[in-house]
């Protein structure tokens, strides 16, 4: 595999000692305004402050998808398990980066960018609702379950109508977190009442049905609402040929998810059974739950990393620092799934998902550090480089069928947990490779020990607790020891990243100053090899 591309990175008037020259340099124009602030400054409040208000509506999912579980079975939340997945790992070949590449775009007629971005999405929409369509008898057959035939067709309807919440992309892109944000929160707030309101009277998994299928429709309705830009049907072969260049490694590494997800499902319905199902799903909540919030940093920053993607040395230091922020959280939540998953069933979901706790140990595990990194190919794509994405997809499914899938087959939920981890060794290698041959200094492993070390304190602090006190668990032992990894994750957390924290604190404090505007874009040092 060859190393992409290190174009010299040029001075420009992001740099320090700029200030002779304050107008935004030329990739800012047309993309937003900055209202006075430098891009650093816009990009970290954005994703502070916007970050902040989106962890409640991921936070809002993780709670309908995990505590749903206490109003079904475990064979009923298999059943919903073999639904959502069948459709879900469908969804994700439909995600091939059509709002990605509209992002990265700088046409000077955005109106005409917009619906030439919303044609190709609508018309993808469309031919992924068909083929849904005749996939789902499919599955059915291979399942050996045609109860998920009527439910997913409900579900599939959410296809279509997603498409017409692409005005959504339109303030992302102008970096209007707030609106976007607010815009976006209607689709789960309508779906997760109506999904809970449906569970208690009864309705079993067609809440969750109807819930997620009347929430993409609220959206929709509200999304063309406040479009600002006329909906129309404008086809340029020339911008698909641009789309499908962006978009084919991104097509190719969602097929090779879909394959192994799906082959998970159908090996898993015959190895382990519907409750078996519902143990794997259950721990891959925990995953989605994980990358929603990644998605959230990530998302918010990406904008910005587009304006400035010829510039090396700012997209170094904004991943090293949005991939440290995102590790202050990610690394202490899966590890202390790992360290609680037996309270959450002993005092949460009950003895009937007693089969799912190692698995929900295991998850936790490979989630944090899942984390690692989690971000790099967003600094790919803002570049137009996205075939690294297709060679870890790739190295994911062969991985999964050497690995994953005999282990299961043989062993069980425990060889699936096995297979996990070895997935994300796979990941893991694949990020340090590239990242090391786009910036010149990082150093994987370094990265990695920063991101461990608060971790470490609050888990030994929690596992020499246990060692001390010893006997019988209770509720209250089991919330005060979580109250005692908390407190010491922050405190961890304060000490190890005191610099990177009052850097950020400084942003939100909104300080602007006018005497030299192009100053807050000049990269700030980074340590070589954090």
């Amino acid at each position: 595999m060859s190393a992409p591309d290190k174009p010299p990175v040029e001075p420009s008037a992001l740099s320090a000692g700029a200030a002779e020259s304050p107008a935004p340099p030329e990739p800012y124009a047309g993309r937003f305004d900055l209202e006075g602030r430098g891009l650093r400054e816009r990009a970290a409040r954005g994703v502070i402050v916007n970050s902040a208000f989106q962890v409640g509506i991921v936070g809002l999912g993780l709670i309908r998808n995990v505590a749903i579980a206490a109003f079904l079975t475990a064979s009923e939340f298999g059943l919903w398990g073999l639904i959502v997945t069948t459709l879900l790992t469908l969804v994700w070949l439909k995600q091939i980066g059509i709002g990605d590449k509209y992002l990265q775009q700088d046409e000077p007629d955005q109106v005409l960018a917009f619906q030439k971005a919303f044609t190709l999405e609508l018309a993808y929409s469309a031919i992924f609702f068909v083929l849904t369509v005749i996939a789902l008898p499919v599955y059915a057959a291979i399942y050996g379950r045609e109860e998920i035939i009527v439910p997913g067709l409900i579900l599939a309807l959410a296809l279509p109508v997603s498409a017409l919440q692409t005005p959504l992309w339109i303030p992302f892109r102008e970096m209007r977190f707030v609106r976007q944000r607010v815009l976006e929160s209607v689709d789960p707030v309508v779906g997760t009442l109506l999904v809970f309101t449906l569970a208690i009277a009864g309705a079993g998994y067609w809440s969750l049905v109807i819930g997620l299928v009347a929430g993409t429709f609220a959206g929709a309705l509200v999304a063309v609402a406040t479009c600002p830009y006329p909906l129309a049907i404008r086809y340029d072969r020339g911008t698909l040929r641009e789309y499908v260049g962006f978009s084919w490694p991104l097509f190719v590494s969602k097929a090779s998810g879909l394959i192994a997800v799906q082959g998970t499902v159908i090996i898993g319905n015959r190895a382990v059974g519907l409750a078996g199902i519902g143990a794997i799903g259950l721990a891959g909540q925990v995953a989605k739950f994980g990358d929603q919030v990644d998605g959230i940093i990530g998302r918010t920053i990406y904008p910005a990393v587009c304006a400035v993607k010829d510039r090396l040395d700012l997209l170094h230091e904004t991943f090293v620092k949005s991939n440290r922020l995102a590790l202050m959280w990610g690394m202490p939540f899966g590890i202390g799934l790992a360290l609680f998953a037996p309270d959450l069933i002993d005092f949460v979901l009950g003895s009937s998902w007693r089969e799912a706790e190692l698995l929900l140990q295991a998850f936790g595990i490979v989630f944090a550090f899942r984390q690692v990194g989690f971000n790099w190919m967003l600094f790919f794509s803002a570049r137009g480089n996205t075939r690294p994405v297709a060679v870890e997809g790739i190295l994911i499914v062969v991985g999964w069928a050497v690995v994953t899938a005999p282990l299961l087959i043989a062993f069980g939920l425990t060889g699936y947990a096995i297979g996990a981890a070895a997935t994300v060794v796979i990941q893991l290698a694949v990020r340090a490779y590239f990242l090391a041959n786009l910036f010149d200094g990082f150093s994987f492993l370094s990265h990695l020990a920063r991101a461990v070390a608060p971790t470490v304190v609050a888990a030994a602090a929690v596992l020499g607790s246990r060692l001390l006190i010893g006997g019988d668990r209770s509720a209250g032992l089991a919330a005060a020891e979580l109250a005692l990894y908390l407190v010491v994750t922050v405190v961890a957390t304060l000490f190890f990243e005191r610099d990177l924290l009052r850097e950020i604190a400084g942003y939100l404090r909104a300080r602007r100053d006018s005497a030299e505007p192009a100053a807050q874009d000049a990269p700030a040092p980074v340590a070589q090899g954090t």
